[in-house]
């Protein structure tokens, strides 16, 4: 699918990026250029991987030219991009429009004018019910994916939603680790929070299924194991061999929920199961109201969410088998 193929990353030099280069650089892909504004994380990769197959574009996808720069002569896109981290959006909600909503307008309509194949946005389960400027803003980016999809036959626009990534850039994992190697206690929010728990590998293979399986419009989740923080505390602590390190409760922080959900009751009444996946189909119709208000769907009433709280829940054992198989927790552990 990728032979021959010019890739675009947008937030390339994340977490997400890095995971998508150890996949494909050693393939027959002809191209992957990452889109960033972070010019040290990009002089980072070019010494690191040293390859011909990787070329960097400094922009920000708030600036048209800038992203339109990189987008020429590009096959498909993995649109990363955004601000992801909740208190810093609740305190400068106006810097998420710019970047995850505006941003994604901006990127999508480069796309669709170089006649980008497919584009694949990433999406959080935060969009979902959102309490939280970063979690609202994201569900706006969906909406923008589903209406962008709306109005083009041309390139394919699809969404992937996920909850947290084991060890990812400003996830909870490094920061307890970290906690615990300086003597620090460890600080956790709620200890009855849960939260899913899926790897970079699984987050760049629920990408390449929505790739490989989606239609413009579709938002794919993955089906994913959750765990509760005091569970995740206590594991990381055993693993590390200090189960009696300190754990402070120091409250919810801004714009925090108990637990995350992946699709909402609408949502479940019309997802496709596809194994371990759920596949959501966009709402087609159009603007006669009509179908929208006299028109509706029993089914929705029999429907559940799924949400963190209601998915299999991680035993301490569990949890401590899926960490340690895990080479980003193998790096996070080394010199601790």
């Amino acid at each position: 699918m990728f032979q021959n193929k010019t890739l675009l990353i947008t937030g390339g030099t994340g977490s997400f990026g890095s995971a998508v280069l150890k996949k494909f650089l050693d393939t027959d892909i002809k191209e992957i250029r990452i889109f960033s504004r972070d010019e040290l994380k990009q002089d980072e990769m070019r010494k690191y991987y040293k390859n011909d197959k990787l070329k960097f574009y400094i922009g920000d996808v708030r600036d048209k030219d800038s992203v339109d720069d990189s987008m020429r002569g590009v096959d498909y896109v993995f649109h990363a991009a955004a601000l992801k981290q909740v208190p810093t959006c609740e305190f400068y909600p106006i810097q998420a429009v710019k970047t995850n909503i505006i941003g994604t307008e901006i990127v999508l309509s480069s796309a669709i004018s170089f006649g980008v194949e497919k584009v694949i946005a990433l999406s959080t389960d935060k969009a979902v019910y959102p309490i939280n400027s970063m979690g609202i803003s994201k569900a706006m980016m969906e909406r923008v994916v589903i209406a962008k999809s709306r109005n083009v036959e041309t390139t394919m626009i699809a969404c992937t939603r996920y909850g947290n990534v084991i060890a990812s850039r400003g996830s909870v994992i490094p920061l307890f680790i970290n906690q615990i190697k300086h003597g620090s206690p460890i600080t956790i929010t709620d200890p009855n929070m849960t939260r899913f728990m899926m790897s970079l590998d699984q987050a760049v293979e629920l990408v390449l299924f929505a790739f490989a399986n989606g239609s413009s419009g579709d938002i794919f989740v993955q089906k994913s194991p959750a765990a509760e923080l005091k569970v995740l505390a206590s594991t990381l602590k055993n693993i590390l061999g200090v189960p009696n390190h300190e754990i402070k409760n120091i409250g919810t922080r801004h714009g925090e929920k108990l637990y995350e959900t992946l699709l909402t009751k609408e949502e479940m009444s019309k997802a496709i199961d596809m194994g371990e996946y759920y596949r959501i189909p966009a709402d087609t119709r159009n603007l006669n109201y009509k179908k929208f208000f006299d028109e509706g769907e029993e089914i929705i009433a029999e429907a559940n969410e799924y949400h963190s709280h209601n998915t299999h829940r991680l035993t301490q054992d569990e949890l401590t088998n899926l960490l340690l198989s895990l080479s980003e927790i193998q790096d996070c552990l080394k010199d601790v």
